[in-house]
């Protein structure tokens, strides 16, 4: 048994390669044309192996020069997720919540100022943060007066918007959406304000009363009918516009004098 294992250590154990065939041909003087064909045949298949290995296999002329749990960085590599770049260049986070300051303060002043032109293009916008304050601020200060009206505020709102939205849907070209017409029924709603905070410090129910409460309800009306001819270019029909909002605003009025 061991002889057996001895011969078949011997058997696979082999020194014999073919650059010793090669040496064993020139040494001895065999037939050339056989060596150089045995050679041949050996440089064909070493080409045809490597043939048949894919470009992925076959090893980087680079070496590695990073560390360990370091891999080097290589600049032709673009980063996935661009973190150094997208910090910088990502908006505030008011602007994506799409409240702006700016834009803001000009639709007030253009509501305080019923003679100042207004601007379509910001106008046009759909903000609901201004006119979500105005309407808590009447809210508040019918509360404060001692009038629980929360309700009927935001339920007039609601109702006067979608009505508002309908008819300027069918006398205007272009149309609107009901973000614009809260936006600009809301941003309007402020010399209201105005009237109710007056309604805390004396009574609304009388001549002074009533004619300050017809002079808000022209200035509300004023506005909305400017910036809506402005916004949606209805030259020329700002009083067909401002009779449907004197009725809304006259409701709220009737809500701050009673």
């Amino acid at each position: 048994m061991s002889n057996f294992e001895q011969f078949h250590f011997d058997f696979y154990q082999s020194n014999y390669t073919i650059e010793d065939q090669e040496e064993g041909c020139n040494s001895y003087d065999s037939d050339k044309n056989f060596c150089e064909s045995r050679k041949s045949q050996t440089e064909k298949k070493q080409r045809a192996g490597a043939a048949f290995v894919p470009p992925d296999m076959l090893p980087s002329p680079q070496s590695y020069t990073g560390q360990i749990l370091q891999p080097a960085y290589s600049p032709d590599i673009p980063s996935q997720l661009g973190y150094a770049d997208g910090f910088d260049e990502e908006p505030p986070l008011l602007e994506e919540l799409g409240i702006n300051f700016e834009h803001i303060w000009q639709k007030t002043l253009t509501v305080l100022n019923p003679m100042k032109p207004a601007d379509g293009s910001i106008m046009n916008e759909t903000d609901l943060t201004g006119p979500m304050v105005f309407c808590l601020a009447l809210g508040a200060t019918l509360l404060m007066a001692g009038k629980v009206h929360f309700g009927y505020v935001y339920g007039m709102s609601a109702i006067g918007c979608l009505a508002m939205h309908a008819l300027l849907n069918l006398m205007s070209v272009s149309g609107v959406s009901h973000g614009c017409v809260a936006s600009v029924l809301g941003y309007c709603l402020l010399p209201m304000v105005i009237l109710s905070s007056s309604a805390v410090v004396f009574s609304l129910q009388g001549i002074p009363g009533t004619v300050l409460a017809l002079f808000i309800i022209g200035w509300c009306s004023l506005s909305a009918s400017k910036i809506f001819t402005s916004a949606l270019a209805m030259e020329g029909q700002q009083l067909l516009i401002a009779y449907p909002c004197a009725l809304l605003y006259g409701l709220f009025a009737l809500l701050t004098v009673f």
